[in-house]
């Protein structure tokens, strides 16, 4: 590292970092912070400390973060409910303006995935079944307004379809429910179904990124773009900080985690995890989480998601 201006930077970090994962063990961003942990003492000097705080869709790890001193001793991992969560009006900070991002991670589109027993053996084909029978097709998610839910209302309006939306409280369960025949459908990170897709239980039949996925047993998936369909919202794993954090520390940690997210081992371990690496620059990633909050905001009030929310809560 180069010698910075004797400032508090000069002596940035000396102790422990914490970093608040929002979700629990062994999801997509606990990963991330996890394959990021193990470069950390390499980059910066000292050991990063991961915390999960799951609950409240994401709610309450970052409402710990935005409180948080910004000293940059307890950074966050951020994915896209932090921009969805406000819209709901239910929570304690708005993030994407108590919270700074320092870097993207990842990039995790999502999959629409079937049982590999339906006759669906195309995107076409489901739309063309559901456009039939109205209402019988039933998609699960991981609650109202979740990420995953706001994608199967988005596919719905984007194809002229009615499906029933089944809630649940996590991506694993949604799996279950798909395996087990309750729902039809799921709008899912790929590594849940991965594993499934291999053994011949799931079929996936579109992925909502722009590319297509790098995983080779997931790399034929056509994107909905390729099939005609204006669906590329997908989530993101991010580092963020709380606002007020000096320029000095900022650039410190940015600089940082920019060599951590680059090195091949790194993006190696990612991989291996079933993640991929796809870094974007403070500024950047700034750009992002606006283009994505307008995005989210045209959706939630086309779809008739934000009116149901704020009906159930009455």
């Amino acid at each position: 590292m180069q010698n910075t201006p004797a400032t508090t930077a000069t002596k940035f970090p000396d102790k422990p970092i914490t970093v608040i994962v929002p979700f629990s063990v062994g999801s997509g961003v606990d990963l991330t912070a996890r394959s990021l942990e193990k470069m950390v003492p390499k980059y910066l000097g000292q050991p990063l400390v991961v915390i999960n705080k799951s609950g409240g869709a994401g709610a309450i790890g970052w409402n710990e973060l935005a409180g948080a001193n910004p000293d940059g001793y307890t950074i966050g991992i951020a994915g896209i409910e932090a921009l969805l969560l406000p819209f709901y009006g239910s929570t304690k900070y708005d993030y994407p303006t108590a919270l700074e991002p320092l870097a993207q991670v990842a990039a995790v589109p999502s999959v629409l995935a079937v049982q590999a027993g339906q006759p669906w053996q195309t995107l076409d084909a489901l739309i063309e079944h559901a456009k039939k029978h109205p209402g019988q097709l039933k998609f699960a998610h991981g609650g109202v307004g979740s990420f995953p839910h706001v994608l199967g209302e988005m596919f719905a309006q984007a194809t002229g379809i009615t499906l029933e939306q089944v809630p649940f409280s996590g991506g694993g369960e949604t799996v279950a429910a798909l395996l087990g025949g309750h729902v039809q459908l799921v709008f899912v990170n790929p590594t849940l179904v991965k594993e499934h897709v291999k053994n011949g239980t799931i079929r996936i039949l579109a992925v909502t990124g722009k590319q297509r996925l790098t995983d080779p047993v997931l790399a034929e998936v056509l994107t909905f773009q390729e099939q005609g369909l204006d669906i590329t919202l997908t989530n993101w794993h991010g580092v963020a900080v709380p606002k007020e954090m000096p320029v000095e520390v900022k650039n410190k940690l940015a600089e940082g985690f920019k060599a951590i997210i680059t090195d091949p081992e790194f993006i190696k371990n990612m991989n291996n995890a079933g993640l991929q690496v796809e870094y974007l620059d403070p500024k950047e990633s700034q750009a992002k989480w606006l283009a994505d909050s307008q995005k989210l905001a045209k959706t939630l009030q086309a779809t008739g998601v934000l009116e149901r929310i704020k009906a159930q809560k009455k």
